[in-house]
């Protein structure tokens, strides 16, 4: 005691932080649960995803007659991890996601324009392929900007559109039908910014939807599998459960019905 005051003692402060430590790791509630792993995992793809996508579409490939970006299988990639994201952790979390590709993008696009306007290196002799490539990304991930906002923030809004209707029944049903809208949506808008007066949009525009909704279609089984899988897992740890955001079943047993 000084003065009025009692000052702790440095040890004790010591011993409650590791009593306190000790609590947190033995709580059945732990900070980092099975359900969480299991969204940053899928999170991460997708943000991957579309990042990658971004520098793939540079490159115009022929799929069956159609001619479409390169980048259109990675990019169909967000919408399975979005949708299984919506079925599993609901609309909230979904829209959590689409923010944070958003932010990935944006972040890509500023470290972008840095390297193109950095200094090469003396020996560098790769400049002029770079800066045609990482130039055309730049505008290309501008169109993604407003291609992915409107695309993706649809599908996830539609997803539970039609979840609604269909009284969580039929998952096949609602990834296709809020997939095949939204990807016109984002065929649309991406296509005719990046590509505008460069080549011919609309063929790009039509080949570039069916080819993605060729895609969703095979994707369904996996949707269903990633689904069963992340609910079994979640199951088998019940610590790791918890209420959710009202849109999604995390707890649930199965799908009823679909």
């Amino acid at each position: 005691m000084f003065g009025g005051f009692r000052f702790a003692s440095p040890t004790l402060h010591l011993f409650t932080i590791e009593k306190g430590a000790e609590k947190l790791e033995s709580h059945p509630m732990k900070l980092y649960s099975k359900q969480e792993r299991y969204f940053t995992i899928l999170a991460s793809i997708f943000a991957g995803s579309i990042v990658i996508a971004s520098v793939l579409a540079n490159k115009i490939v022929d799929i069956a007659g159609f001619f479409v970006p390169a980048g259109v299988l990675a990019y169909s990639v967000t919408f399975t991890a979005s949708d299984v994201i919506s079925e599993i952790w609901g609309k909230k979390r979904a829209k959590d996601t689409v923010l944070g590709g958003f932010a990935a993008l944006f972040f890509m696009l500023i470290l972008t324009q840095i390297s193109l306007v950095w200094p090469k290196a003396p020996f560098w002799n790769q400049e002029e392929a770079f800066q045609t490539i990482m130039g055309s990304t730049s505008r290309i991930i501008a169109a993604s900007f407003i291609a992915y906002l409107s695309s993706q923030f649809h599908d996830v809004w539609a997803f539970h559109f039609w979840k609604k209707k269909t009284k969580d029944r039929h998952l096949w049903l609602r990834n296709n039908l809020s997939t095949a809208v939204s990807q016109f949506v984002d065929s649309f808008l991406f296509i005719t910014i990046a590509f505008y007066g460069v080549f011919p949009v609309w063929p790009m525009i039509l080949g570039q939807w069916i080819v993605k909704c060729g895609i969703a279609l095979l994707d369904t089984p996996i949707i269903y599998a990633l689904v069963w899988f992340v609910r079994k897992k979640i199951q088998e740890h019940p610590e790791s459960r918890s209420p959710g955001d009202g849109d999604g079943r995390v707890c649930r047993d199965r799908e009823s019905g679909g």
